[in-house]
């Protein structure tokens, strides 16, 4: 397994639906962790690349409701 994380920024404040939703993208096989920041509005994911790619976690992100702004350069 290789775990690779990625961060996103987002516009909108999830609300109870879309958070509801998010948990059950925590669930997909293949992601490990969620993180979010309400003060800069991002979310950290932490992922099996065997499993997906960055463009898998950002469609279930943006499945769940999740408006995704742009995506962050971690250091």
């Amino acid at each position: 397994m290789t775990y690779l994380e990625i961060a996103f920024r987002y516009q909108s404040q999830p609300g109870e639906k879309e958070l509801r939703a998010l948990d059950s993208v925590r669930e997909v096989y293949g992601i490990q962790r969620m993180q979010f920041n309400e003060k800069d509005r991002s979310v950290r994911v932490l992922f099996d690349a065997s499993r997906l790619n960055e463009e898998d976690v950002a469609r279930l992100l943006r499945q769940a409701g999740l408006d995704l702004k742009d995506k962050l350069v971690l250091a």
